[in-house]
């Protein structure tokens, strides 16, 4: 069954016998692997860090760090983030039509930890700037963006929101942004 689900978008003469042996060890290696394995080669990819903002009835201002993000379209302006179902907010992005995606700099390392754990590391103070749209915005990012939620998709034990930028804003200048990579954060080498 797995191998029908892996190879099914080949075409058909690539599924014959040839590569059997290669289909074989595809399954194999698949089948080896574990989560802790595959948290570890993508930790090898680099991204981008965000916080993805809302204003929910019952917990006001709220944000996740999520490193997660890519384009999708330019027309329309399309992006996706995926969201951990055991996530606390989770509840609240269920509910929210529409949500901000702060990308942050690299000075803001504090913020991300804060997001991604806000038991363990506190709020710094004064750093919401104006909502827009009715969605909190922090402040001194590299830019937002004020998102409308278009669809979403189950992707095992997340869910992958796809939406529509509504209204956003770069900052003037060339900072860098605040990076992740092997389960830590880094830095643009200058």
């Amino acid at each position: 069954m797995p191998s029908i689900a892996l190879f099914s978008f080949f075409p058909q003469a690539l599924r014959h016998s040839k590569t059997s042996a290669f289909r074989l060890k595809v399954q194999r290696d698949m089948a080896s692997s574990d989560s802790h394995s595959f948290r570890q080669l993508m930790g090898c990819f680099a991204t981008g860090v965000t916080v993805v903002t809302l204003a929910d009835p019952q917990l006001g201002k709220a944000g996740i760090t999520i490193n997660s993000l890519t384009s999708v379209s330019l027309d329309p302006p399309l992006i996706l983030f995926c969201l951990d179902k055991k996530a606390r907010l989770y509840p609240a992005f269920r509910r929210a039509k529409l949500f901000a995606v702060n990308i942050l700099s690299e000075e803001q390392e504090a913020i991300s930890r804060h997001f991604a754990n806000y038991r363990l590391y506190p709020e710094a103070g004064n750093i919401w700037d104006k909502p827009k749209k009715g969605c909190p915005i922090l402040r001194g990012t590299l830019g937002w963006m004020v998102c409308r939620k278009k669809a979403t998709y189950q992707g095992g034990d997340h869910v992958i929101y796809l939406a529509e930028a509504v209204d956003l804003y770069r900052r003037a200048g060339s900072r860098n942004p605040l990076l992740y990579v092997h389960s830590r954060y880094g830095r643009v080498a200058k």
